[in-house]
């Protein structure tokens, strides 16, 4: 909750537990369409018609309506050609997008934050990406739909890989080949897929219909964007790593110098990485790329200069524009500026509930642990779960610490049917004195022991590393 008596307002948490009016029945009809996927829609069976049929009466009364009906219609009977496929798939992404719609308004009325307002899409005229490779894509999604989960198998997933490499060669097409590489990857890792005993049903179809639509004429171009001027305030950093990619994320407020109302908005930035290099040495491949980093690090604010910002909310980094400002307390610019700060509007292909990640700011709960481990905070008599697994290894932020918290920073996000607090950081009393930790703590350096151990092993692989790749080169 925010204190009402510092500029906050309360935060409605009661409605987190209230149902959405919808919700069940948009995911119902896209989880009929993702089981037909696991068969393949090659010959649909009975089972699968139906589950086509679902899809196409959720979207009936809507503009895509026709479209989806002929598409089912056609996929049905076997005889589905690239643009059915392309319909169904656009069909699940506008539920999807419903559900999104849905979460976020719900949010909104929890936090009590204005909505920013939506602009218009970017105008015709961008130069288009090579139409030959984007369709080699669609082509190769096409037949995996076609064969479905449990058909893959080695040979089907690597016609994949020639695509990809073509995608890599035009770097306006870096977004596709990323998506495409990971999911074939992750496809691979899986065959065959006669013998899988469980199946990632929704992942899988929702990487397929996104990779699907990314691959039409104009859905990758490039967001509307402004020049930024005035202060960011960092909020806090969230980590996402893979085996061979990590990527931080700052959520941040940012005051305009014009004096327009403040706004919240995100700054990320990406590395590739060894599958050798985990835990505290990330920062070592993200620090060099992003100054905030060492701001986040020393709770500083930073002073913008007509930084790039997209109309969805996202700072196109740029270190030449930016300069460190006057100390600021995540904490306190929670409680003064958050609850006024006008929240991002999400991009189409972008409005899928995974991507909900409100920032918020939690005081006055009680925490509970279980024999599990699992965290719920009791708030005003409701009771929010607590996604500890997403707390990066990469910082010193514990479930320990966050068990014995006072106050938490962190994302609200929704997950498996119900809304769970991400935390970026918490207040606890440490010797009658409080103390925050933040998970972004080590993100610019540190003289946290655990930290600094933690480094100096990250530098050793990472020298080796670095010595083995030119003696490669040299050879």
């Amino acid at each position: 909750m925010v204190p009402a008596d510092e500029g906050g307002r309360l935060m409605r948490t009661d409605l987190l537990d209230d149902p959405v009016d919808g919700l069940d029945e948009a995911l119902a009809a896209v989880d009929a369409f993702d089981d037909a996927l696991v068969a393949g829609l090659l010959r649909p069976l009975p089972a699968q018609t139906d589950g086509l049929a679902a899809l196409a009466d959720a979207l009936a009364g809507t503009p895509l309506a026709s479209l989806v009906a002929e598409a089912a219609e056609k996929t049905a009977a076997g005889a589905a050609g690239e643009d059915h496929f392309v319909a169904l798939a656009a069909a699940r992404t506008a539920l999807m997008g419903s559900v999104h719609d849905a979460l976020t308004a719900r949010v909104a009325d929890v936090t009590g934050r204005p909505a920013a307002e939506e602009t218009a899409p970017p105008a015709e005229g961008e130069e288009e990406p090579a139409a030959n490779v984007l369709a080699a894509a669609r082509a190769w999604l096409c037949d995996l739909a076609r064969t479905g989960w449990r058909g893959l198998d080695h040979e089907l997933v690597g016609g994949a890989a020639p695509v990809v490499s073509a995608l890599l060669r035009d770097p306006a097409l870096r977004r596709q080949a990323a998506l495409l590489d990971g999911f074939s990857a992750e496809l691979a890792a899986s065959c065959p897929g006669a013998g899988l005993e469980r199946i990632p049903v929704r992942r899988w179809a929702d990487l397929w219909s996104r990779a699907l639509l990314l691959t039409l004429p104009g859905a990758a171009r490039t967001p509307t964007r402004s020049p930024a001027t005035g202060r960011l305030l960092p909020l806090g950093v969230d980590v996402q790593e893979h085996a061979t990619a990590v990527q931080a994320q700052v959520h941040a407020v940012f005051e305009p110098a014009d004096g327009t109302p403040p706004r919240l908005v995100r700054a990320a930035v990406s590395a590739p990485k060894p599958d050798t290099v985990v835990g505290a040495g990330l920062w070592q491949l993200l620090r060099p790329r992003m100054s905030l980093l060492t701001a986040v690090s020393e709770g500083r604010a930073m002073e913008l200069d007509a930084m790039p910002l997209t109309t969805e909310g996202d700072l196109l980094w740029d270190d030449g524009r930016a300069r460190a400002g006057e100390p600021a307390d995540p904490f306190a610019t929670a409680r003064v500026a958050l609850a006024g700060a006008t929240d991002p509007v999400a991009a189409p292909l972008d409005r899928h509930p995974v991507r909900l990640a409100a920032p918020v700011l939690l005081e006055g709960y009680a925490a509970e642990r279980e024999d599990d481990g699992a965290v719920t905070f009791a708030v005003a008599g409701h009771r929010l779960a607590v996604d500890a697994d997403r707390v990066p290894a990469a910082g010193p932020l514990t479930p320990e610490a966050i068990a014995a918290s006072g106050a938490c920073l962190g994302l609200l996000r929704w997950d498996s049917g119900r809304f769970l607090l991400q935390p970026l950081a918490v207040e606890t009393t440490v010797r009658k004195k409080t103390a925050a930790v933040h998970a972004g703590a080590w993100a610019g350096g540190t003289a946290d022991k655990a930290g600094a151990r933690a480094e100096k092993a990250a530098t050793d692989a990472v020298a080796v590393l670095r010595e083995r790749a030119g003696r490669l080169l040299r050879s």
